[in-house]
């Protein structure tokens, strides 16, 4: 029998659900606008501070490993988009569109990892998408639909400059969540389009 078939030992069983209930609870408390200090995260969840802390020694660490978690659930609605599938521009609308449905449900967590995490963090823990939104501009690139006379790179960083950007918008009133979308979807394609010579 492999290693990786083998039953889980009840202590990394126990470990894991603790990890899990942790980053549950931190996101809940960020989603009814509450800090999630370690004693606020370790009362939620119903372990002890203890155990926070072996597992996540300060709170930026557990806001990163919350943000890491919500990136890769977000990646299976980006997946589910299909950002392979036809030409780049329309592949570009289906992953803004569940970019946004993610990005709108997480919104609180990502203002506090705004405020805490710093900008290498950041980049780290978006690092699935940024590749997926790469490749897709770089596919868009090479047949002529997307703009070639700024780096691949720049765009990347804009696209999801823009997306959180609307969530503020809507967060403020300057946008409703209704209209949100659309004006996200126009603002990211006109950024993307290619400039005739």
């Amino acid at each position: 029998m492999s290693s990786d078939t083998q039953p889980q030992h009840p202590r990394e069983a126990i470990a894991e659900h603790n990890l899990q209930a942790i980053l549950d609870a931190a996101e809940r408390l960020l989603q009814h606008g509450e800090q999630p200090s370690i004693s606020a995260v370790a009362s939620e969840a119903g372990v002890s501070r203890p155990t926070v802390y072996a597992h996540f020694p300060d709170r930026r660490l557990l806001l990163q490993a919350l943000v890491e978690r919500t990136v890769k659930h977000a990646m299976s609605a980006i997946e589910a988009a299909e950002p392979d599938r036809g030409s780049a521009a329309d592949a570009l609308q289906r992953l803004i569109a569940s970019s946004w449905q993610q990005l709108a449900g997480h919104d609180e967590m990502a203002r506090a990892a705004a405020r805490e995490l710093s900008a290498d963090a950041m980049r780290q823990s978006h690092a699935s998408a940024r590749d997926t939104i790469r490749k897709l501009i770089q596919r868009g690139r090479k047949d002529g639909s997307f703009r070639t006379d700024v780096p691949v790179g720049w765009l990347v960083t804009a696209s999801l400059a823009l997306m959180h950007a609307a969530a503020e918008a809507v967060r403020s009133g300057e946008l409703s969540a209704q209209t949100a979308p659309k004006a996200l979807s126009l603002t990211i394609a006109d950024l993307m389009r290619r400039r005739e010579d």
